[in-house]
């Protein structure tokens, strides 16, 4: 009898002890199973480090990539090309933090069902791109090396970002073996990675401070003799101007306005304005976060801080962060809401939908409202309507200087303030030249395709 009850106890024990660890497992099992799921190098979820299920289409629906094993992407070569450093090749070169971030809400977990993605069947992302423009800016940029981008003001949504030189992921080059130079930089994502000298696009930022800080600014006149002299040193400009207001010395682009300017707002109340107008901070978007910006202009020589707002010296802008700029410009001095992915569908149930509320305010809306003018004086007066495919332009164009034998790198900024068009674009383009020569040409092929397409 007493060996029945010992038993019955050492059985009591095991019982207990099963008990509470199949409620500790359990009880894990609810609050951490999608954790377990999705860590990285899942194999339900990842393949070779990116995402390995689910499908990306466009804003149209059109299929961009599907993401199921070695990855099957648009039968478009184009569309291949033009899309790849938002999606990410094969090898892993080049990556997308988009879709890592969203890895979750695509794949889709339900603890009672188990995963959606199980046999890598996965949801559908759509993108906010349009398929139709990231292959006309493709193609207008041609063989240009450098980025154009285009997003809605309104909403934040990124309509085209286009990345050059590319590459066809089912075609890959010898890209470590190219000796032509082709190639080179092909990896990085220059919308989001890269960070450019701006050249005379930078005179925004120098306005905005100009405008929210010098009460009599339009009452000044501005003598431009071709340059300004700091002793020894001296800022230069391409020709002479004469005598100017304001908005003549913004249209002309004048450096000599500018340093004259720069000496009335201050090395360090410039520095301000542009950490102010987020051209200096990291952007953070879809898991994205942006190349951040620079500038070295408190507490230099007069001559440094000149060339700082001008744009030249060691200021460094990130076209995505600069474009958020400019969209803010266009909204009144709100920020729009940044994003590339619009929803994701999963297993019938939306996991995931763009929050499109508009962001901080950076400026004044009476400060944009100027501003917006005096761009659209630009294009009225110097770069000429008829260049913009019919659109209400405002805009500013940059030469940025830097060193070598190279030739400068061609800058275009601005949007359209036509209500039923509410789009801001940024074109840089390496070694091109000037700004107005180069990338208008190449940015009018992609507003021809978006007239086409209203």
């Amino acid at each position: 009898m007493n060996r029945i009850i010992s038993r019955a106890k050492v059985l009591l024990v095991l019982i207990l002890v099963l008990s509470f660890g199949l409620s500790f497992f359990l009880v894990e099992y609810a609050m951490n199973s999608g954790d377990w799921v999705y860590k990285p190098g899942s194999p339900h979820i990842y393949h070779a480090e990116s995402i390995g299920c689910g499908k990306i289409a466009d804003r149209d629906g059109i299929l961009l990539v599907d993401l199921t094993g070695d990855h099957i992407y648009s039968n478009n070569a184009v569309l291949r090309m033009a899309s790849l450093h938002w999606l990410g090749d094969r090898a892993g070169n080049i990556s997308a933090p988009a879709l890592n971030k969203y890895s979750k809400e695509l794949a889709g977990f339900d603890p009672v069902s188990g995963l959606y993605a199980y046999g890598g069947i996965g949801g559908t992302a759509t993108l906010t791109l349009s398929a139709k423009l990231q292959m006309a800016a493709l193609t207008a940029m041609g063989d240009y090396k450098g980025t154009l981008a285009i997003m809605n003001y309104k909403t934040g949504e990124i309509l085209c970002a286009v990345t050059t030189p590319t590459f066809d992921p089912d075609n890959v080059p010898d890209i470590p073996g190219d000796t032509t130079g082709k190639y080179e930089g092909a990896y990085l994502n220059r919308f989001t990675q890269a960070a450019y000298t701006p050249g005379s696009i930078f005179k925004i930022v120098t306005m905005v401070a100009a405008l929210e800080s010098l009460p009599d600014l339009e009452q000044q006149e501005f003598i431009c003799t071709g340059e300004v002299a700091y002793g020894v040193d001296k800022v230069t400009c391409e020709r002479v101007h004469g005598t100017q207001n304001i908005w003549d010395a913004f249209k002309n682009s004048c450096n000599c306005a500018f340093a004259k300017l720069s000496e009335q707002i201050g090395g360090k109340r410039l520095a301000r304005f542009a950490e102010q107008l987020g051209v200096l901070d990291a952007l953070s978007f879809d898991g994205i976060t942006t190349q951040p910006g620079g500038i070295d202009s408190a507490d230099q020589a007069d001559v440094l801080v000149a060339w700082s707002a001008i744009g030249q010296h060691k200021d460094l802008v990130n076209p995505a962060s600069f474009l958020t700029m400019v969209a803010a410009i266009a909204n009144d001095g709100v920020v729009p809401n940044t994003h590339i992915v619009d929803r994701i569908e999963t297993a019938g149930k939306t996991t995931y939908n763009a929050r499109t509320a508009p962001g901080q305010r950076i400026m004044s809306a009476q400060t944009a409202q100027k501003l917006s003018a005096m761009m659209r004086n630009n294009v009225e007066n110097y770069y000429g309507d008829e260049l913009f495919a019919g659109f209400t332009v405002c805009a500013k164009s940059g030469t940025a200087q830097v060193g070598g034998d190279k030739k400068p790198n061609a800058m275009f900024t601005g949007f359209v303030a036509d209500e039923n068009c509410p789009i801001a674009f940024f074109v840089a383009i390496e070694d091109g030249g000037y700004g107005r020569r180069i990338c208008i040409p190449v940015l009018e092929q992609v507003l021809l395709a978006i007239r086409d397409a209203m």
